[in-house]
């Protein structure tokens, strides 16, 4: 979906949510910037410049908005293309990857030189990788002062900032702002964490929530009236989340989660899990426009995810030739036997090395399945960051069960479960072939569609 100015006018006029994150309007007389969903008077459009990403308008000297929070709109701006180069490199800096380390090692992980990161991040921001990462920082900080009670130290430390001196000279340089001018007191210290994530319209969530519903584990994830909430581990502290329907085009999180550091890269991955960065004005006119959906989809559905690869393998593992009710009371058995015990009734997912360490009799499958379990949990341990694809070499492991690791635990959005029994037969009842690639790059969101035409 290429975004002209014309596109974007209309949309920042007709205030259209749909396009919210994937533009952002810098306006010269106020020196201020917007997201297109602004509720402020619409400035003339002599007055107006278009960027595609809210590090260059910040970049380029204009100061986010303080009414509608440029910190708080939808990631994965049209800008970012399919360029795997780039997506990766913007990955690993959210990740912390120009913090900790160079421009030059960041470079050599990605497989290319400096000079060519350079040139790849002017051509698509207009701006170097280390001032992408202050004001990736520098946003997230604002978003924390906004929406938390926590102190500045500690959104300094959550920023990835290694001092409190050091980040309230960025922040000023950055924003034209101090820390104090944005702080906002909206709960007492010591209550979870509260947070808005912010989406793009539409979001199919009572879809969501039922699909998660008949696949939660006891003790790790759960839903309850509009809310879904599961457990986890992070950076080696546990915590669990809860999601609701917030304000607009917002969900409500709850958080819990003792960590000091690393709080933007858990909500970068919670956004995952929820699939709120995808831009489904643009998926949903593809497939639309398919002779597979006829126009007729579910408006808004997106890939319920799960927290990692890890653990979508063995769920499908487990969910090999049985109905979603068997493969279910398998990982229960799994989980109670295996699952760290948390707060109250919660658990942790077990992990490779519990599975590892147990003759697994607790599951009631062929021993030739809980060895393919074991067999995963040792590929994991001896390379934890390996793609799903290098277990293809485990036995049992088949083309279907890395797809749907890839689909569930990456939300990787081009996934086609054409041999899953379920899309088979959606396919059927639609009379169509199995040819999938006029729904590239949107594949997950197509094979969803059809789960779903079956009561998924």
């Amino acid at each position: 979906m290429m975004l002209t100015p014309a596109i974007c006018r209309q949309a920042r006029l007709a205030r259209d949510a749909r396009y919210d994150g994937l533009f952002f309007t810098a306006v010269s007389s106020t020196g201020i910037f917007c997201r297109p969903v602004c509720p402020a008077r619409a400035p003339a459009e002599q007055q107006v410049r278009y960027y595609f990403c809210a590090a260059a308008a910040s970049a380029a000297g204009y100061r986010p908005c303080l009414r509608c929070r440029p910190d708080s709109a939808p990631g994965s701006a049209a800008w970012q293309g399919t360029d795997t180069t780039l997506q990766r490199a913007l990955r690993l800096i959210d990740e912390g990857g120009l913090q900790q380390q160079s421009q030059q090692l960041l470079a050599e992980r990605l497989g290319i030189s400096e000079r060519y990161l350079r040139k790849l991040f002017q051509q698509q921001l207009g701006m170097a990788p280390k001032q992408y990462a202050l004001m990736q920082q520098v946003l997230f900080a604002k978003k924390l002062l906004h929406e938390t009670a926590l102190p500045v130290s500690s959104v300094a430390f959550q920023a990835g900032f290694n001092s409190v001196r050091r980040f309230n000279d960025a922040f000023k340089q950055q924003l034209n702002l101090s820390p104090l001018q944005i702080r906002r007191q909206h709960h007492c210290a010591g209550d979870p964490l509260q947070l808005s994530l912010s989406y793009r319209p539409p979001l199919a969530w009572p879809q969501m929530l039922a699909f998660w519903q008949q696949r939660t584990l006891d003790g790790i994830d759960w839903v309850t009236d509009q809310r879904y909430g599961r457990t986890f581990s992070f950076m080696q502290q546990a915590g669990w989340f809860e999601v609701a329907p917030g304000t607009a085009n917002n969900l409500t999180l709850q958080l819990h989660w003792p960590g000091k550091q690393g709080l933007f890269t858990l909500l970068r991955q919670l956004r995952r899990l929820l699939d709120l960065d995808a831009n489904m004005l643009q998926i949903e006119q593809q497939l639309c426009s398919q002779p597979l959906f006829n126009g007729s989809i579910i408006s808004g559905l997106r890939i319920p995810g799960v927290w990692n690869s890890w653990e979508a393998g063995v769920r499908a593992i487990l969910g090999q030739q049985v109905s979603v009710a068997g493969a279910r009371t398998q990982l229960n058995r799994l989980v109670q036997a295996l699952g760290e015990p948390l707060y109250h009734d919660k658990r942790l997912f077990p992990t490779p090395q519990a599975l590892l360490n147990n003759d697994l009799q607790m599951i009631k499958v062929p021993q030739a399945r809980r060895d393919t379990l074991k067999a995963l949990a040792q590929a994991v341990i001896s390379q934890p960051d390996a793609a799903p694809e290098h277990w293809l070499s485990i036995k049992g492991i088949g083309p279907w069960t890395v797809s749907y690791a890839r689909l569930r635990g990456l939300s990787d959005s081009d996934i086609w479960l054409g041999g899953d029994l379920g899309v088979q037969k959606a396919l059927a009842k639609a009379g169509a072939n199995g040819d999938s690639t006029a729904l590239a790059p949107w594949r997950s969101y197509a094979t969803l569609q059809l789960w779903f035409s079956l009561g998924a």
